[in-house]
């Protein structure tokens, strides 16, 4: 019989990695949440708000884009808050905001997010950056992008499963099925 590697002896990720690559993976829930909600309705729900006053999922896909377009270019070395960002115009659909141009916009967003992600190191958590010139530290930025993000991903499930109806498909555990999924990720643990 053969015995398991002992552990012990191998060095653990410090703690800062551990937190770059749980952050990485935070984000990367989001988007899959965001995308999987999104691509549930069809072009005339996406671009749908409820009423009046709110907005809809391709506008909120539109200003998260350019949120993450602010804050992450540049992220260590300038202003998270770019003089050249449009914040109300986010919230504005143009006539140019088709799904695929904003679809677009929200991939470019995301992959400034990642590669700022990969390019940081655990030393980097600790520096300062500023957005609109209050000070952060990365920690403290990355916690409250995730937070924002995070928002706004919730807000998009909730108009997709507004707009799809009947035809929703769940995200994550089933109504009712809680304890199934309960055990069956028991019986996997075990096995």
């Amino acid at each position: 019989m053969t015995l398991p590697p002992d552990n012990r002896s191998a060095p653990s990720p410090s703690i800062e990695t551990q937190y770059l690559a749980d952050v990485k993976a935070r984000f990367q829930s989001i988007v899959t949440l965001a995308e999987r909600a999104a691509a549930q309705v069809d072009d005339a729900s996406f671009a749908a708000p409820l009423g009046d006053e709110e907005n809809s999922i391709a506008l909120i896909m539109k200003h998260m884009a350019g949120n993450l377009r602010s804050r992450f270019s540049g992220f260590l070395t300038s202003d998270g808050e770019k003089p050249d960002r449009n914040r109300d115009g986010e919230f504005e659909q143009a006539p140019s905001d088709s799904r695929p141009a904003i679809m677009a916009r929200w991939a470019d967003g995301w992959r400034l997010l990642f590669e700022t992600l990969d390019a940081l190191a655990p030393d980097d958590l600790l520096r300062t950056v500023t957005i609109r010139g209050e000070p952060h530290t990365v920690i403290q930025a990355l916690s409250r992008q995730l937070v924002h993000q995070s928002q706004h991903a919730g807000q998009i499930v909730l108009l997709a499963k507004h707009a799809a109806g009947a035809k929703w498909q769940t995200l994550s555990i089933a109504r009712g099925q809680s304890t199934a999924f309960t055990r069956e990720l028991a019986e996997k643990t075990r096995s």
